[in-house]
């Protein structure tokens, strides 16, 4: 796609999300100077924000337009995706409502925090220049440093703040040396500039631009919690509070993955022969030790942790695949993946409580007995993950595989379904414990009507996408 150049380059229109966003996240700031002890009005200026932002991001026609010298773009990719960040990050401040005043959270910046968090993420899938991305991974990784140890008295989450944070720093060094070799080898760090110097001959054998690609995945890699770089996922999913796991499963990773394809896709794909078989290795190990480690967890929040280890490989399929249907399978994947994480880990908050948040399988022993409605949309949303029909996660696998295969990477496709009915194992171990096991002691079940309202919704974008998908695969195709 090249990119149209704009009379202007300065185009607020095309930014406008990003400064929708940023003036509500300072506003939440102020506003918390006055709230006092009640933050439901910070709540609900943060989802206005949110829903200002998903609105305003439609503003720019036509589209694809580009702005501040090509540095930035909206598009059909990164419009989609903000929808999805915007969805995520209200979710998390949903879940986030009464689980924060039930564990006494009190910090007034948490909602701020999730905007700002959220600006990163629309510039990491709007970006079109090396620069603007690492300024988004920053900005995303800062928030997220800061939002897993907001439990300020509690050393689980302190301690998930630290690896993520000395992981993350360390991971970053990778990603900006990638980008400073690409740079120092093509002479421009936009990705067009990028694509039209990588079209030159010689350039493919060139040692330097080589290096900098593997730099880059391995900094990707981290962010997306690829395996190998994945040493920090299962430690930070589970000190960090609930509904930021959530989040971190599903937007940043959202973002990551849409800087990931943009570069592979837009400035490097005529390097596709030098990089294929490191990222099909990647995704592999993602698939292999993902499942591999999930099965041997009994804390659920860290075998989710593996659990979303293994979909990362399954995502870096529609990266590798390079097809007509690789960018369109990929937002319906992060979709459907978003609705049936938030829904998990809402039922997750609703049988915890405060001081204990049952966090064990054996918690769920018995669940069907006592409280049949959640079990049963436990076991939708593992399903879904799994990629069972007829849920969202086998109609989003299913897209991701076809992608594949049609490009030629049948053995990717045949690993990846071999390690589709390995999850199997440990989802359906939740589900033997929901469904036949004797109750180890009374639920003490919280039905909060916000988080009630989270789980209701995942429950119906898990089935409804699995059963109508047409119109949001209609929506993905440009």
């Amino acid at each position: 796609m090249e990119p149209i150049h704009a009379p202007e380059s300065i185009d607020l229109i095309a930014l406008a999300p990003v400064l929708v966003l940023s003036v509500f996240a300072m506003g939440v700031l102020v506003l918390d100077l006055w709230a006092g002890k009640n933050k439901t009005l910070l709540m609900f200026v943060s989802l206005v924000g949110l829903l200002m932002t998903a609105i305003s991001a439609f503003a720019k026609h036509p589209i694809p337009a580009f702005a501040f010298t090509d540095s930035y773009t909206v598009d059909h990719l990164s419009l989609f995706f903000i929808c999805i960040f915007t969805l995520s990050s209200a979710l998390t401040i949903l879940l986030s409502s009464e689980y924060n005043e039930r564990e006494g959270i009190k910090a007034g910046e948490y909602y701020s925090l999730i905007l700002l968090c959220t600006v990163g993420m629309i510039l990491l899938a709007s970006s079109t220049d090396m620069i603007m991305i690492f300024l988004g991974v920053e900005i995303v990784s800062i928030c997220l440093y800061v939002l897993a140890g907001i439990r300020r008295d509690n050393p689980a989450s302190n301690e998930a703040a630290l690896k993520y944070f000395l992981l993350g720093a360390f991971a970053t060094g990778f990603l900006l040396y990638g980008m400073t070799l690409v740079y120092g080898s093509t002479g421009s760090t936009n990705l067009f500039k990028i694509a039209e110097f990588v079209k030159s001959d010689g350039s493919q054998s060139n040692p330097l631009l080589l290096m900098g690609i593997v730099l880059l995945v391995i900094g990707f890699g981290f962010k997306i919690a690829a395996a190998p770089f994945h040493m920090w996922a299962p430690d930070v999913y589970q000190g960090a509070p609930t509904p930021v796991t959530a989040f971190m499963a599903v937007g940043p990773k959202a973002a990551a993955f849409a800087a990931f394809f943009r570069i592979f896709s837009e400035a490097v794909p005529d390097l596709a022969p030098s990089w294929e078989i490191l990222l099909c290795t990647i995704a592999v190990l993602s698939m292999v030790v993902g499942n591999l480690g999930a099965i041997m967890q009994t804390n659920i929040k860290r075998m989710l942790a593996f659990s979303s280890i293994s979909h990362a490989g399954y995502l870096l399929i529609a990266v590798i695949a390079k097809s007509s249907l690789s960018g369109s399978s990929l937002l319906f994947y992060m979709l459907s993946y978003a609705f049936t994480t938030f829904g998990a880990f809402g039922i997750i908050i609703l049988l915890g409580r405060k001081g204990e948040e049952n966090l064990e399988l054996e918690n769920y022993s018995g669940l069907a007995y006592k409280h049949p409605l959640i079990a049963l949309s436990m076991t939708v949303f593992l399903l879904s993950l799994g990629g069972l029909p007829p849920f969202a996660g086998f109609v989003a696998k299913f897209y991701i595989f076809s992608a594949a295969i049609e490009e030629g990477f049948v053995t990717l496709v045949i690993i990846a379904v071999l390690n589709s009915a390995i999850s199997f194992y440990y989802y359906l171990k939740v589900v033997v414990f929901m469904y036949m096991k004797e109750p180890a002691g009374e639920f003490q079940v919280s039905l909060t009507p916000m988080t009630l309202f989270v789980v209701i919704i995942g429950l119906i974008g898990t089935i409804q996408l699995g059963i109508f998908p047409d119109t949001i695969i209609s929506l993905t195709i440009h």
